[in-house]
């Protein structure tokens, strides 16, 4: 038997003595005497849960968060091979229109705009197994 059933039981038992004790005329007030007890315990139980499962969310969250492999957007490096192929694509285009002309230029920017479509589209579509095994997980 749990502690708590134990206490549950004097607590009942407790009520019913006094009752015994009393009457039947002051019946309603101990069972209402009860039930506030009892609601109080219930309170404290749930409360407690609930705090537990929080912080048990919380820490679920702070160590996806603090991983470097932590699933999410990877704003950062994205934002990085964009920020580095337009600084490139300033003397990539000097250079195809001065030799090759408009035809140069185009193959240039081809190649720019390739490169940055083809890692964005990795990131999009699962770039990583991780990433694979979700999406595959959510189709079953």
């Amino acid at each position: 038997m749990n502690t708590h059933d134990a206490e549950l039981r004097k607590e009942l038992e407790a009520t019913l003595s006094t009752r015994r004790d009393l009457g039947p005329e002051y019946e309603a007030e101990l069972v209402d005497s009860f039930m506030a007890k009892m609601d109080g315990r219930l309170e404290a139980m749930v409360d407690q849960r609930v705090r537990r499962q929080l912080a048990e969310r919380q820490m679920t969250v702070a160590r996806a968060a603090g991983r470097p492999d932590a699933d999410g957007p990877r704003f950062g490096s994205s934002f990085g091979l964009a920020m580095f192929s337009l600084i490139l694509a300033v003397p990539l285009s000097a250079v195809a229109a001065v030799n090759s002309g408009l035809p140069g230029l185009l193959v240039a920017w081809t190649g720019i705009v390739g490169v940055n479509a083809v890692v964005a589209h990795g990131r999009l579509w699962g770039g990583d197994r991780r990433g694979a095994a979700k999406d595959q997980e959510s189709w079953d």
